[in-house]
């Protein structure tokens, strides 16, 4: 290797802490056949390489094979000098060591070189539908090598919505922000044809970090490296929050993991490192007094409800949830799409109708809603369990949501809503709901012949630790 190679080459090197440095020596000595101790010949080191068949064998279960081949037709086209530095169809160390620092340590420029070769065998430009396939197939590798690795949290496949079509949505999401020369956003059909050059792929990456938080999660979980040094993983860490008051329930979430992960992320970062679960209509019942006790006072949330019609949509309240009649929250407040497209509408400052919880009154409406107007929000939950409606024509005033389900006025068929964060620490006194501190109300129950429904029923979500 001539000299201005090895000065580049260690350049590269440098980036990484003496650790990092020690996990990708092993992982290229395990793929390249060695031991960690070079051979001889003539007196001088033989050059190790890695084959295709070697990361194949390495890589058979962490991730699916058609992203391994992505990562070696990324290391592949790592050419430091002008010309090959390794027989064609093998990888030198130098190539490995430049694909993990561009990729895990490098900036967007040197990122998005790999990034398409990685979408393209070939140089030039390339075709939408060459993007959707590595999106689609970034996101799987994401879901396989966390549950592989055992990085769920909590969460499962098992316990979850089929994350299949969730990998589309989210690919469909992440897509929707590709822009041609002339800033239009093309989409479907035209999408799929469009051809897009470097520059306008480069600008993708930039404005949508998934990309390369992904594919960094992709390599370190997949390859085993950095990911013992902390400080170095801090893009995994509230990747997917911690699951808790799930296990046991035998339930199945109206959630798959890639949403999980989407909706996360644009959550406050103090709020992303844990969901759990508060109410769950297949557990606690449909009941609109239920559904109340079980989030009233239990800091942030966020709720997923699904319509008759197999419509998947919510809202996350920035806020605890108050039984009042006016509206509350704050700008933090946002509703969202899971199903069948995934988005997430935020606030628009024209109106600060964030959100709206009351119940009992005669002269105000009975309900949980959020975005718009009273007879008019962007999702509404009518005290009369099991009624709703998400009025937007043109879209919600609030949220510049459209309308979330598949008909303006739904019928539920489940809902689900999760604290995020820490849940306050007044809401998880033990035994103390409100029919626990005012003996009347439940004296009251039982005088109109309604039992204790919550009874036996409070104590595993608060206890339940994943």
């Amino acid at each position: 290797m001539g000299n201005a190679e090895s000065n580049t080459y260690r350049n590269y090197l440098s980036r990484f802490i003496p650790e990092e440095q020690a996990d990708i020596d092993g992982v290229f000595d395990t793929l390249s056949g060695s031991s960690g101790t070079a051979g001889e010949k003539n007196g001088k080191a033989m050059k190790k390489t890695v084959t295709l068949t070697a990361l194949q064998a390495y890589m058979q279960e962490p991730l699916p094979e058609q992203m391994t081949m992505r990562l070696y037709d990324g290391m592949k086209s790592v050419d430091l000098t002008g010309k090959s530095s390794a027989p064609r169809e093998q990888i030198a160390k130098e190539q490995f060591v430049v694909f993990m620092s561009n990729l895990l340590k490098g900036n967007a420029d040197e990122k998005i070189a790999i990034i398409m070769s990685m979408i393209s065998k070939t140089e030039g430009p390339v075709k939408g539908k060459q993007i959707q396939e590595f999106t689609e197939q970034l996101i799987t590798s994401l879901v396989h090598v966390l549950n592989y690795r055992k990085e769920l949290k909590g969460w499962n496949l098992e316990n979850t919505r089929d994350y299949a079509s969730g990998v589309k949505a989210l690919a469909s999401q992440l897509l929707s922000e590709l822009k041609l020369a002339d800033g239009k956003k093309p989409v479907g059909h035209e999408l799929l044809e469009a051809t897009f050059d470097q520059s306008i792929i480069e600008d993708w990456v930039y404005r949508v970090p998934q990309i390369s938080t992904f594919l960094s999660v992709v390599i370190r979980q997949g390859f085993q490296v950095l990911h013992s040094v902390s400080d170095q993983a801090n893009d995994i860490v509230n990747l997917v929050p911690g699951c808790k008051g799930f296990k046991g329930r035998g339930l199945t979430s109206l959630l798959d993991i890639p949403s999980i992960i989407y909706l996360n992320s644009h959550l406050p970062a103090e709020l992303q490192h844990k969901w759990q679960l508060i109410f769950s209509s297949r557990v606690h019942g449909e009941s609109f007094s239920q559904l109340c006790a079980h989030i009233v006072n239990k800091g942030s949330c966020i709720m997923i409800l699904k319509d008759s019609d197999g419509f998947i949509f919510g809202g996350f309240a920035s806020q605890s949830w108050e039984v009042k009649p006016q509206f509350q929250g704050d700008n933090k407040c946002f509703l969202f799409s899971v199903f069948p497209s995934l988005a997430v509408y935020t606030c628009t400052g024209y109106n600060d109708h964030y959100m709206y919880l009351n119940h009992g009154k005669q002269t105000m409406p009975n309900g949980l809603g959020m975005g718009g107007q009273h007879d008019y929000f962007g999702l509404w939950i009518d005290s009369d369990y099991g009624k709703g409606h998400s009025k937007a024509k043109p879209r919600c005033t609030t949220y510049n949501s459209p309308q979330l389900s598949a008909k303006e006025h739904f019928t539920l068929d489940a809902m689900e809503v999760w604290a995020v964060g820490d849940i306050p620490e007044s809401a998880v006194v033990k035994s103390k709901s409100i029919l626990d501190v005012d003996p009347e109300a439940q004296v009251l129950l039982e005088m109109i012949g309604r039992s204790r429904q919550s009874e036996g029923l409070r104590e595993p979500v608060e206890d339940d630790d994943n």
